[in-house]
């Protein structure tokens, strides 16, 4: 089997470059869905559960896109062809969702609606993200996977402040931030409309850029597919190497964190800074703009705390610091009563986030090397992100209760879990050449 041959520049950025636009839309659904499904009259006390549909869409669509097109070969790649139709449900979904109340439907039929728009949006970003990590996978050597993995992590968080800032520029230049009840309000639609033509454009760019191996070149690099054993899903589960399931336990309690950060951050900010969690007061809507704002500051810290990552001699180390110093970003939220303080633990928050889209893949796929169904087993491992949001969602209501009905306290709630998350990370026995 040949060694996979260096890649320069371009051609890593390349392959990435789409990831750009996807995550303009993943910031748009994160920053915004319990946003607009408040605007449309969601109760607080049952909030979480509208963020079960993503997590649950994700861990059933990608492993299924990882095991299809570890065995699709046609003209258009082996990858791209379900990026491309990921995108262009997205782009659809991005154009309705947004516009749930305006429909004229009952608040049951728009729930029901916007409920179904987010399952259809969160089917297609995931459907869209996931072939950007198998093609690193199948393209690039292991000497230059983490410099690959790591222009994507900038490309991520580039379209993360995109897309987290548009409410707030759209605001700023003249479109209305407040609407009737019950309507979600044009800085937001916009912003949709917007991300969902940058997010096609994107994806159009690295269809034409990126050509992916025909069978006998991949194989040349890759090994013959016919050597691959255990294809199913419980068989790769059991054979999978140990460094999967304890990163997974990592991921775990990251994900819950993040999981009430998005479904009670817009609600916890407006509470400390402006005073008021009531969904129809400009109060409301100028604090879910300014969060998108801190949102945007999260992906700026990121992308500088990625340039410091590599600097730490051990990899755990760096993992666990990370999250560390994270953990202790979402519990300051509730005790910083000044937005442009808020801009400090936000700034932490991103150094847990670098980490977090890095490093786990990093010593994943490393960890996988020789394991065949590369495309399968990162699928499976992505539940690792989606199963913890969904226990999270599930037990959202009654963790809100137990803190007293306080959404700022569920951001010290995040930051507990994340503290237990950097504890969980000596548990990981990396390879050599991560240690």
């Amino acid at each position: 089997m040949k060694v996979k041959p260096d890649l320069g520049f371009w051609p890593l950025w390349n392959l990435s470059f789409g990831f750009f636009g996807v995550q303009i839309a993943y910031a748009l659904q994160s920053a915004n869905i319990s946003r607009i499904f408040r605007t449309l009259g969601a109760d607080p006390h049952s909030l979480s559960f509208f963020w079960i549909l993503p997590p649950l869409m994700g861990i059933l669509v990608q492993p299924i896109v990882g095991t299809l097109s570890d065995k699709t070969w046609c003209r258009w790649g082996r990858r791209i062809p379900y990026l491309f139709i990921g995108a262009a449900v997205a782009v659809a979904v991005m154009c309705l969702l947004p516009n749930s109340g305006s429909l004229g439907l009952s608040i049951s039929a728009v729930m029901i609606f916007g409920l179904l728009m987010l399952m259809l949006l969160d089917t297609s970003i995931n459907m869209a993200m996931q072939p950007f990590k198998m093609l690193v996978g199948d393209m690039v050597n292991e000497k230059q996977k983490a410099k690959a993995y790591s222009i994507q992590s900038f490309l991520c968080n580039a379209g993360s402040v995109v897309g987290f800032l548009f409410p707030f520029v759209f605001t700023w230049l003249g479109l209305k931030n407040v609407a009737p009840e019950g309507i979600v309000p044009d800085s937001v639609i916009w912003s949709f409309y917007v991300g969902a033509a940058i997010l096609i454009l994107c994806v159009i760019y690295t269809t034409l850029k990126v050509k992916e191996w025909p069978p006998q070149e991949y194989a040349m690099y890759n090994g013959e597919l016919k050597k691959e054993k255990g294809g199913n899903w419980i068989t790769l589960l059991k054979n999978a190497p140990s460094t999967f399931w304890k990163v997974g336990l990592v991921q775990f309690f990251c994900w819950a964190a993040l999981l009430y950060m998005w479904t009670y951050v817009v609600d916890a900010v407006s509470e400390t800074v402006w005073g008021t969690t009531d969904s129809a007061s400009a109060a409301y809507q100028e604090a879910g703009n300014w969060t998108g704002v801190l949102y945007a500051i999260q992906a700026m810290g990121s992308v500088v705390w990625a340039t410091i990552l590599p600097r730490f001699k051990n990899t755990k180390v760096a993992y666990a610091v990370s999250l560390l110093i994270g953990g202790i970003g979402f519990a300051l939220i509730p005790f910083v009563p000044n937005q442009y303080g808020q801009i400090i633990p936000f700034l932490l928050i991103g150094c847990a986030w670098a980490a977090m889209l890095a490093m786990p893949f990093t010593f994943v796929t490393n960890a996988l090397q020789g394991y065949g169904h590369m495309g399968a087993y990162l699928g499976l491992f992505n539940g690792t992100i989606c199963l913890p949001q969904i226990v999270a969602a599930l037990c959202g209501g009654m963790v809100f209760r137990l803190v007293g009905g306080h959404q700022s306290t569920m951001m010290i709630v995040s930051g507990v879990l994340l503290i237990i998350g950097a504890l969980c990370v000596t548990g990981i026995k990396p390879t050599n050449k991560e240690s």
